[in-house]
């Protein structure tokens, strides 16, 4: 089950993305972020709707422009389509906001690749989504591939 993500379940949330950053599939989020940013996550929860096994946030750039940011889904449950699920249905939810544009900066292009998404430079995008890029770790030597795609 997929659904919007509630203040309870961000800490949850911070050990899903923090254990894909140790293996460099993602990079880190603080909690006190996350918890700021907790309207702009949903989570898929496991059968029996207790445990979340995936997250993952779209946040609105510009009147016609998202980005999908912190996908992640627990080691166990990769490769069963629950990052698809998820990302398709942030997709749905930038549709139903009448975003033209979504994209992603990621380590690992196929899954977005394969949902219809194209690379592109990141010098094409706004200039606002660099003022995130300043408190990373790796800026300015930003490694991470861009995909972008119509809504």
């Amino acid at each position: 089950m997929i659904r919007k993500a509630t203040l309870s379940d961000m800490k949850t949330v911070h050990r899903i993305i923090s254990e894909q950053a140790k293996y460099g599939h993602i990079l880190p989020r603080a909690l006190v972020e996350l918890y700021s940013q907790v309207r702009d996550f949903a989570v898929v929860t496991a059968k029996d709707h207790r445990e979340i096994v995936g997250c993952g946030a779209l946040q609105v750039v510009w009147e016609d422009l998202a980005e999908i940011r912190s996908l992640a889904v627990h080691p166990d449950c990769q490769g069963r389509g629950v990052g698809t699920k998820l990302t398709e249905t942030l997709l749905e939810e930038a549709r139903n906001m009448e975003i033209e544009r979504v994209f992603v900066l990621t380590y690992r292009p196929k899954l977005f690749e394969r949902l219809g998404f194209e690379q592109m430079e990141k010098s094409r995008l706004p200039h606002k989504i660099w003022a995130d890029c300043i408190r990373c770790t790796k800026f300015p030597e930003c490694d991470e591939i861009a995909l972008v795609r119509n809504t």
